[in-house]
């Protein structure tokens, strides 16, 4: 049985190792085998984005940043359905950006090869103009002494024809001309 196990879970693409098991006084006690099996995490279907997330994405590919109003008529970037704070439901799509503020950064000097740019730059949470709540995102900037909270950054989309409706139709902040 074990063999015709094994040859069943090797066919599949499983590999089976032998092990000795414990030893008790210099002997081999209960024998194992162990079985691995390669896995592979994925998420194989498509979700809905619905209206709130899905007006921020065509926004996105219109070259333009819409965020949610919330509760007490705070302005949610990126919009959400529900309030973060009062779990209530969000209401009333608001016009916000391009533009706006650092808040907080972080420089990468040396960005690895899956790095959104393939030079320096900081990854930033950016209050865009007329938000109350911040977007992540990065800043293209010629140095780390060029980056600093409180100066003012615009979005830099990338060419009409090359949007698809996705966060990466945003290439890059850039910081504002004379800020």
């Amino acid at each position: 049985m074990a063999l015709e196990l094994e040859s069943v879970l090797v066919s599949l693409g499983t590999r089976v190792e032998r092990c000795h098991g414990r030893i008790e006084g210099g002997n081999v006690v209960d024998p194992v085998e162990i079985y691995t099996s390669p896995h592979v995490l994925e998420y194989p279907y498509a979700r809905s984005t619905g209206p709130v997330i899905g007006a921020f994405l065509t926004g996105l590919r219109d070259g333009k940043f819409i965020g949610i109003t919330g509760h007490g008529g705070r302005v949610i970037v990126p919009p959400t359905e529900y309030d973060p704070e009062t779990g209530e439901e969000t209401s009333g799509v608001v016009d916000v950006g391009p533009a706006g503020v650092i808040e907080t950064w972080s420089w990468v000097g040396s960005p690895r090869d899956d790095a959104p740019l393939p030079t320096p730059f900081a990854w930033a949470l950016i209050r865009l103009d007329g938000a109350d709540t911040a977007l992540l995102h990065v800043i293209d900037a010629p140095s780390i002494d060029a980056v600093a909270s409180g100066k003012r950054v615009v979005a830099e989309f990338l060419a009409p024809e090359a949007r698809q409706g996705c966060m990466q139709d945003i290439r890059c902040f850039v910081l504002e001309e004379g800020a």
